[in-house]
């Protein structure tokens, strides 16, 4: 064995390039964890809008130029913004002139990476913050074209924070059903006036074979039995003061009416769910597209149910929002 082994030393040719091969070798072992975690136990999901604000939170801006008595913060102070997801865009006119066009972002996958703003025949790029969700810059600074600006004019100026990433908990609903009150995540293909190719998160609130109706002091009434504040996942969200009208990121129930809940509205005994779905609602229930105007989805859309806030680091970071 020992002569075998040296004639084989001797003769038989190594593999080229062995440490190249031994880290594509690792780097392909790691993608393949990564993906089994990712398909099976935790994905990453981010939130892009405001439809389940308060409890999440998707992309908010607010346009500085509107406030010129804000300050931003140094130091430490700023540390803190940067962790709490925190980002400044600021644009000066380089030439006088009407702000002429405002080209779409250029995108990368589902990132907007920058922007061109024509102003008095000059471009001037406007590159976005890592996180500043599906509207862009400029919408949310309210640029028009046609304004006019001067050379050296503040023409954006915004605070953009960040949206809520979360993981989300693909193994729970393979070992049990999804519970009422719980915040799902769930693919949008099959469902009508939807995009098909994108994921949604919303709150759980009706399940297969129920009546589902919205009762006039915006409280959900499940097979005739009203849910409220005591009812397991529904305590802030019915928390609100009945005498105070529905507002925007506030917990306010669930608004009816033939704009918002077009399908309650115009079914005013309830809507059935059919079997093997689920219905869905936001819990900013005067600024969210949900199962009030398109009704109930199949149950095999539901990939799995939010679990852990990972950024930014708020008051949702962890396990908190409910």
């Amino acid at each position: 064995m020992e002569n075998l082994e040296k004639v084989a030393n001797k003769w038989f040719k190594p593999y080229p390039f062995p440490g190249w091969r031994e880290n594509v070798e690792v780097l392909l072992v790691a993608l393949a964890v990564a993906m089994a975690i990712r398909t099976f136990f935790l994905q990453p999901f981010k939130i892009p809008t405001g439809s389940m604000q308060p409890t999440l939170f998707g992309v908010t801006s607010q346009n500085l130029k509107e406030h010129p008595e804000f300050v931003r913060p140094t130091g430490w102070a700023r540390v803190a913004e940067w962790f709490a997801g925190v980002s400044y865009v600021h644009l000066t006119a380089k030439a006088s002139g009407p702000i002429q066009r405002v080209e779409p972002p250029l995108r990368l996958l589902i990132f907007n990476i920058k922007q061109t703003i024509w102003i008095g025949g000059v471009p001037h790029v406007l590159w976005f913050p890592p996180d500043c969700g599906q509207v862009d810059i400029a919408t949310r600074a309210g640029l028009r074209p046609g304004d006019v600006c001067q050379r050296g004019d503040e023409v954006i100026n915004v605070r953009v924070q960040s949206g809520d990433h979360l993981f989300v908990d693909r193994l729970t609903y393979n070992l049990r059903a999804p519970k009422r009150g719980e915040i799902i995540v769930f693919e949008t293909a099959g469902i009508q006036a939807l995009p098909q190719d994108q994921f949604y998160i919303k709150r759980l609130v009706g399940l297969g074979g129920e009546r589902v109706q919205i009762g006039e002091d915006r409280h959900l009434i499940v097979n005739g039995e009203r849910l409220d504040a005591g009812t397991s996942h529904f305590e802030n969200l019915y928390s609100f003061d009945p005498q105070q009208p529905p507002q925007d990121s506030r917990y306010s129930g669930h608004v009816n009416g033939p704009l918002l809940a077009p399908l309650f509205y115009q079914n005013p005994g309830g809507v059935e769910i059919k079997p093997h779905s689920y219905m869905v609602m936001g819990d900013n229930t005067v600024n969210s597209k949900d199962s009030r105007e398109w009704g109930d989805f199949p149950a095999k859309n539901v990939i799995g149910k939010s679990y852990f806030v990972y950024w930014p680091i708020t008051e949702r970071f962890g396990w908190g929002h409910r």
